[in-house]
């Protein structure tokens, strides 16, 4: 956390003669308001005011006193911890929705108080931070200007009004907004508001609870946050005593709302496991929990087109994160270090051994240390299995449609046709048994038209309109020998990254990270399932290359030491002070080292 105790406080009425002696002035004097100030039962600290009332709008903190409102064994475990930050930083949402609902006037962003959004995945944020001492939240404010003149009466009403509300109603563990502050208008308007549910069945009104505003009273709230979290922790501890890769509880709800939103969808299927894969665990809270555990090795996804191949694995490549309760996936888990495997036309590639699939290139390129500023669909498959290789990653998640096909397979009539040794390719289908045997990397694969999958997998699995059905045994009548190709374990990664001075770092939506004027693609990352883990990327990048990289350390080095100070220290240790980015989300080493790869001036 930011704050110190030796920093130089104000009070609330300097900050309120502060105001009136600035308004009408130009919109720079509001600089002068930077600093922090006494507001009773919470600390407000303005970090950092926008120079125009077009600009990206101001950052502020709201330190609240934890007196005895978070129970201390809340805290005390970082799965815990993640879960209440959470539960409160929605909590602190709702608030500013309900309390917020009016016509904002004025220049640009005047009047817009927003907090980093929240999506259906359960992320530790810089948003929302809890220690023993004190709930902090960082929000962020378009400080209110008519034209580029200084509207200092409506900061005073976001400042010494909303915000108060909006505090107390988010932290406070029982008090009442008129008994802490006695103002009732507010208060009067907004109780006995509906929030908007988060339950499975979303059309369904929610149980109003009295004495908070229509809001879970906090205790509540933070319980139920904590005893979910605590039963997905359990289950991926359970993951590795059962030697799984992942875990599908009966009665998740797989398929989303649409494409462009992640709810669940109503009236949809629900999951069952089939009976010889069926596995149930006796979470601390929930009790007995039946699922399918999917295991260790080869497992095939079959099925016709439309039948729930792509949308279960989709449900597993977003299982690496806990998700809130009515999701559908709460109890969807995969193992953390699972990496989504695709092609990637067009990415850069710098000095990476891609000599397990890919040699004897016509050209003559050296494939033990890769390099091309314009990849092929094979050539950028094949680094980005060797990246998740060097990232740690324990599980390849893939889907045929998005895959290289000539990376994928290569089959009987064409290998007579084309002799392996004009063929550069080694395909994925000679290389998978290897991967789980000699390196114990597991594989989840879709395969919707080759037939040649089975004959290496463990576990085939049909999708039968959205019912999940085990044909492993029938598969394995249709399967023929195949020959395999045995996997060493190198140093895949090999590019040494120079240190280099970054002036800017920027986020273009979700998808898209700029360096000063360098532009990283990450649309093909697709476990990267929010903008605030764009923004982490970004700081985690600037971080690495300005303090970390010497022209000596690797990409694969470099990721694994920006990983164990965010473990050790917190996404806090790399996030600079006015985040001017956006609030940032705890990201993977499995997306730090892809995100580095794809940096065109690696060198």
């Amino acid at each position: 956390m930011q704050f110190k105790e030796g920093n130089i406080m104000r009070t609330r009425q300097e900050l309120k003669n502060q105001l009136r002696q600035i308004d009408h002035k130009g919109y720079k004097a509001y600089k002068v308001l930077e600093g922090e100030y006494d507001f009773g039962t919470y600390r407000l600290c303005i970090d950092h005011v926008q120079g125009d009332p077009f600009a990206t709008p101001s950052r502020v903190r709201i330190v609240y006193y934890n007196r005895n409102i978070i129970r201390a064994e809340y805290i005390e475990k970082k799965h815990r911890r993640i879960a209440v930050e959470d539960a409160l930083l929605r909590r602190l949402h709702r608030n500013l929705r309900a309390c917020t609902d009016r016509e904002r006037k004025g220049s640009g962003k005047s009047g817009l108080v927003t907090a980093c959004r929240t999506c259906q995945e359960i992320l530790e944020r810089t948003a929302m931070h809890v220690s023993s001492d004190f709930i902090e939240a960082r929000i962020e404010v378009g400080f209110p200007a008519f034209g580029r003149t200084i509207a200092a009466g409506a900061l005073e009403a976001i400042l010494f009004d909303l915000l108060p509300e909006v505090a107390e109603r988010t932290f406070s563990a029982g008090r009442t907004i008129a008994a802490a502050t006695g103002r009732t208008t507010a208060a009067a308007a907004f109780d006995g508001q509906r929030m908007q549910p988060y339950g499975r069945n979303g059309g369904q009104k929610q149980q109003i609870y009295g004495g908070s505003g229509g809001q879970k009273p906090l205790q509540k709230e933070l319980q139920d946050a904590v005893f979910l979290a605590d039963d997905q922790q359990f289950i991926r501890d359970e993951l590795v005593r059962h030697g799984l890769v992942a875990f599908v509880a009966d009665g998740s709800v797989l398929p989303r709302e649409s494409g462009v939103s992640q709810k669940p969808m109503k009236n949809a299927v629900v999951f069952e496991s089939p009976e010889s894969l069926a596995v149930t665990m006796q979470l601390p809270h929930r009790g007995a929990l039946r699922g399918m555990g999917i295991r260790r090795g080869i497992t095939v996804i079959v099925g016709g087109g439309f039948h729930g191949k792509s949308t279960l694995l989709k449900a597993l490549e977003r299982g690496v994160y806990n998700h809130i309760a009515g999701d559908g996936r709460e109890f969807v888990i995969t193992d953390a270090g699972a990496f989504k495997l695709r092609a990637e036309e067009g990415r850069c590639i710098h000095q990476t051994d891609i000599s397990m699939f890919i040699t004897n290139l016509p050209t003559k390129a050296d494939t033990t240390g890769f390099s091309t500023e314009n990849a092929s669909g094979s050539t950028s498959q094949a680094a980005n299995a060797v990246e998740a290789l060097a990232s740690g990653s324990s599980v390849l998640l893939i889907d045929e449609d998005t895959s290289a096909t000539n990376f994928m397979i290569r089959d009987e009539r064409m290998a007579k046709l084309v002799s392996d040794e004009k063929e550069p390719i080694t395909p994925f289908i000679r290389k998978v048994r290897s991967l789980y045997r000699d390196l114990g990397i597991s594989t989840v694969l879709v395969a919707g038209s080759s037939g040649d999958f089975l004959t290496v997998a463990d576990t085939v699995l049909q999708m039968d309109c959205y019912v999940t059905k085990d044909v492993t045994a029938r598969a394995k009548e249709l399967a023929v020998s195949l020959t395999e190709e045995k996997t060493e374990k190198k140093t895949w990664v090999k590019k040494p990254v120079s240190r280099r001075r970054i002036e800017k770092a920027r986020v273009h939506g979700w998808d898209t990270i700029s360096l000063d004027k360098n532009e990283i693609d990450l649309r093909y990352l697709e476990q990267i399932v929010d903008e605030s883990q764009t923004a982490a990327l970004a700081y985690i990048l600037q971080y690495v290359l300005e303090k970390m990289a010497d022209g000596k350390k690797t990409a694969a080095y470099l990721a694994e030491e920006a990983t164990r100070k965010l473990e050790k220290e917190g996404i806090l240790s790399m996030t600079p002070k006015n985040y001017g980015a956006g609030a940032a989300a705890m990201v993977r080493k499995q997306e730090i080292l892809a995100c580095l790869c794809r940096y065109r001036l690696l060198a």
